[in-house]
C-alpha cells in the first residue's frame, strides 16, 4: 500500500521533498523516491535556442523531460509532425533523460498518460505570462496533480520565436543564430 504518511514529521519531509512517499508493508515503512517527470509541450515549429535552453535547464529540476510535440489546429505548420519530432530527437540523442513524443489530444491527457507531475513552460514576455497563467489555471482545475512550472528565458533568447524563424525560413534567410548549433535545419525542410 502506498500512502503519504499523516504524522507531523512525515508532512514536513513531504513539503521539503514532495516526491517522497512512504510505503507500509506488514508494519515496515520504506521510502520510495518517485521519478520527477515534466512535460514540455509546444508545437516547436521549429525548435529554437530558447526551447533548447528550457529543456536543458529543466534537467536540473526533473529526472526526465518529455518534449511533447503537439498539434495546434490554430496554426498552419511549416514542418511536418514527423520532422519536428525527428529534429528534437536528433538534437538530444545523447541525453537519455529526454524523450520526444507527438500527441494530438489535450496536453493534460498527454501528461496523465506519461505520469508527469509537472508541466514546464518558458516565458519570454509579460504577454506570455498572461496567456500561460490562464492555461495553467485551467489545467490545474482539470488535472490538479500536475503543477505548472514557469522558467524565464535568458534575455538573449527573448526575441526568438518560432513564428519569426518560420517566416525567415520561408524566404530563404539564415536562421542559424536562432537555432541550436547542432541542429541542421536544412535536413528537415519541407520538399
Amino acid at each position: 500500500m502506498v500512502r503519504q504518511d499523516k504524522d507531523t514529521q512525515s508532512k514536513a519531509d513531504a513539503r521539503v521533498r514532495p516526491n517522497i512517499f512512504y510505503c507500509t508493508f506488514a508494519a515496515q515503512t520504506q521510502f520510495v523516491l518517485m521519478e520527477r517527470i515534466a512535460v514540455f509541450p509546444g508545437s516547436f515549429d521549429p525548435f529554437t535556442l530558447g526551447h533548447e535552453s528550457i529543456v536543458l535547464r529543466g534537467l536540473k529540476l526533473f529526472d526526465r523531460v518529455i518534449v511533447g510535440v503537439g498539434s495546434n489546429d490554430n496554426k498552419q505548420p511549416f514542418f511536418s509532425p514527423e520532422a519536428r519530432v525527428a529534429m528534437i530527437r536528433d538534437l538530444f540523442q545523447d541525453e537519455p533523460r529526454i524523450d520526444v513524443q507527438y500527441y494530438t489530444d489535450l496536453t493534460i491527457d498527454f501528461c496523465r498518460r506519461n505520469k508527469a507531475q509537472y508541466m514546464l513552460r518558458g516565458l519570454r514576455t509579460t504577454s506570455d505570462f498572461e496567456y500561460e497563467r490562464v492555461v495553467a489555471q485551467v489545467n490545474q482545475a482539470m488535472l490538479p496533480e500536475v503543477e505548472s512550472v514557469f522558467m524565464l528565458t535568458f534575455p538573449e533568447h527573448t526575441a526568438i520565436n518560432s513564428t519569426v524563424v518560420r517566416e525567415v525560413l520561408r524566404y530563404g534567410g539564415d536562421v542559424s543564430k536562432f537555432l541550436p548549433a547542432r541542429l541542421n535545419i536544412q535536413r528537415y525542410m519541407p520538399r
